[in-house]
């Protein structure tokens, strides 16, 4: 249930991952700080900012825009913090006003990751103040809460920061003002809040990736407002094919072309153009539910006004400016739709061609570009871990793409928790749109650990096809000897050099052995001697498949495996774990470090990866293989054959 508070008033929260969604009537930066029991900051470690925008359990953005998500993980925070303040200051320079005073009141929004809001405050009663701690997420007796606080600075950021017993205020508001004008090129300009979709629907994704001088780059927003430019600065439009039978209309969309992005090659532009549908997707759906909820205030707001008198409650004037409030809401939210589903279909069929033209390392497992694969000379750029998409588009999904080499490791969830979430979707969505794994009805525990093995095959599959001939290798650890049916196209292609590594004595060998590696190649680094590495070490790269975690696992190898995470990937170890996170906790606090140093995927469709532009929810589906299909088989068939050429 929604709570609207007033200054000083806090209300409980239900759960800990949470995001701070902002609205100002300007450009505002936003940061949070992390603060102890009397809310004093231990170092400028402990503030996120745009110059710093990553803490523990924190992210926030990197420009100063009138729309802000802040990211926040409260079971992530040290124990340490007690207090996280979101704080708002006004950007210097030409153009920003001097106080908060001068433009609409701001407005600080705690939801959940789905968007349901849980608290709103609306910071009123701001006068010359150029910064302001907005809300604060503080810990009381094991449990969290929001409280508004609204406690301005008319000296802005360095009085701010000062007051929160920071030594280093000057320097570091100093930092951040410096990195906000960096970004500013990037800096989002205030929309017209004023029923911005009666005065015109959103540019769409066509207009904002027009051709003009400069495209290449992100045109500066005016400081007066104006039509933001949506474009991703290493996208370009192509010109449209000539049509011989009408010509074509100055807003008419180019028809899409495949690797029609910035880059020196076909895959650097294949991979710039993915990542600019996935944004150009995540800001029209922003775009569209912002519409929303102006829609839906505005309804709430001609209501109120229509009860808000007694003696014309009840009657036909009242029924009218009703019907006529509910009207308005319609057809506000039909043209944000309308606006929206413009921009899917251009980008529909821009994924059209785009899907096709994918090479081995962007590409389904069911793409035929399979049919033709060749053991590549060299590694690409990136890799297909899955795809994502939004409820708004259920049949419109976005490859997701890693960059190569990979600089952490991978936690693939097996536990009921990843299936929880699933079957909240399911019960959202039916299951013919989901087009998830679950489409057979709901897997046991034994069905998701199954799903969660052959997610890893699969990825392990894909990175040792994608790199050349012996570059890469791959190892498993499995203590209880359960992997080793699902295992079976690595171990029968020979993709596994050695069988999984069984028993509490196996985990041992294989981790002393793989940390051996990554201390003697980081020494030979550190001294430019790679010459002079013994024999017995395999400068390959390594992907350690975990399987069944914890079991077999005692203190050291649990040490061993963070120090595998967090030394491993500079020096071309990687880990892909498959366990439960649930069970794993019994370890507690010690590893911390090892949630955070691993992404984590899960088997099943699950929201719980965001964007980094607007922060949506976005729901994360496997690579698997499909049911039937051979193609890993071949692909790792094919591979095997160049091994022995490779080795002579």
């Amino acid at each position: 249930m929604t709570a609207e508070l007033v200054r000083g008033q806090n209300h409980p929260l239900d759960r800990t991952r949470v995001e701070i969604r902002i609205t100002a009537g300007g450009p505002v930066i936003a940061g949070v700080t992390l603060g102890d029991e009397r809310g004093t900051l231990s170092g400028v470690e402990a503030v996120a900012h745009p110059g710093a925008p990553r803490r523990t359990g924190v992210e926030v953005p990197r420009q100063a825009a009138s729309e802000h998500r802040v990211a926040v993980d409260l079971d992530a925070m040290p124990e340490a913090v007690h207090r996280v303040s979101v704080l708002l200051a006004l950007p210097a320079g030409a153009g920003s006003p001097a106080g908060f005073g001068a433009a609409a009141a701001p407005r600080v929004a705690v939801t959940g990751l789905d968007g349901s809001q849980l608290a709103g405050y609306t910071i009123t009663g701001l006068g010359a103040e150029a910064a302001v701690v907005a809300v604060e997420l503080y810990r009381r007796q094991g449990a969290w809460k929001v409280r508004a606080v609204g406690q301005g600075y008319a000296d802005g950021l360095v009085a701010m920061l000062r007051d929160q017993g920071l030594p280093q205020a000057a320097e570091l508001a100093t930092e951040i003002e410096e990195a906000v004008s960096l970004g500013h090129a990037r800096a989002v300009p205030s929309p017209k809040l004023s029923a911005p979709l009666e005065q015109g629907a959103p540019p769409s994704v066509a207009a904002r990736r027009a051709e003009q001088p400069g495209a290449a780059d992100p045109a500066p927003a005016s400081q007066g407002g104006g039509p933001v430019d949506y474009r991703h600065p290493k996208r370009r439009t192509a010109p449209a094919p000539a049509v011989a039978a009408a010509p074509a209309s100055a807003d008419a969309p180019s028809a899409p072309v495949a690797g029609d992005a910035a880059g020196w090659s076909m895959d650097e532009r294949l991979y710039n153009q993915v990542w600019g549908m996935f944004e150009d997707l995540a800001r029209s759906v922003a775009a569209y539910r912002s519409a929303c909820d102006f829609a839906e205030s505005r309804l709430e707001q001609e209501l109120d006004k229509a009860l808000a008198d007694p003696r014309s409650r009840m009657g036909a004037a009242a029924d009218v400016a009703r019907a006529t409030a509910r009207d308005k809401h319609a057809a506000l939210v039909a043209q944000a739709r309308a606006a929206l589903d413009r921009d899917l279909a251009q980008l529909a069929a821009e994924s059209d061609v785009v899907e096709p033209a994918l090479p081995p390392a962007y590409a389904r497992w069911d793409s035929p570009v399979w049919q033709g694969y060749h053991v590549p000379l060299e590694p690409p750029m990136a890799l297909r871990l899955g795809d994502l998409h939004l409820p708004e588009v259920l049949d419109l999904r976005i490859p997701m793409l890693l960059r190569l080499p990979l600089e952490r490791g991978l936690w693939i969830d097996s536990g009921p928790a990843a299936y929880a979430h699933a079957l909240d979707l399911e019960r959202e969505y039916p299951r013919r749109e989901l087009g998830s794994a679950l489409t057979d009805g709901p897997p046991d525990e034994a069905e998701l650990h199954r799903l969660a093995l052959d997610t890893a095959v699969a990825l392990a599959a894909r990175l040792l096809a994608v790199h050349p001939a012996g570059d890469f290798a791959v190892q498993v650890i499995d203590p209880g000897g359960t992997a080793v049916p699902a295992l079976a196209p690595l171990l029968e292609t020979g993709a596994l050099r050695e069988p999984p590594a069984p028993g509490a004595q196996g985990v041992a060998a294989t981790l002393e052995a793989l940390t051996r590696r990554v201390d003697l190649v980081q020494m030979a680094v550190r001294n430019r001697a790679a010459d002079s590495l013994p024999p017995d070490v395999d400068i390959a790269e390594q992907l350690l498949i975990v399987h069944d975690f914890p079991h077999g696992f005692d203190d050291r190898a649990v040490t061993q495996l963070r120090y595998l995470a967090d030394e491993g990937p500079a020096v071309g170890v990687h880990l892909l774990m498959v366990a439960d996170r649930a069970q794993s906790q019994e370890y507690g606090p010690v590893l911390d470090p090892l949630w955070r140093s691993l992404l984590r995927i899960t088997p099943v469709p699950d929201a719980h990866l965001a964007d980094p532009w607007v922060g949506h929810a976005w729901t994360y589906e496997p690579p698997l293989v499909p049911k039937g299909s051979q193609v890993l088989r071949q692909v790792l068939g094919r591979l095997a054959q160049a091994r022995p050429a490779h080795r002579h």
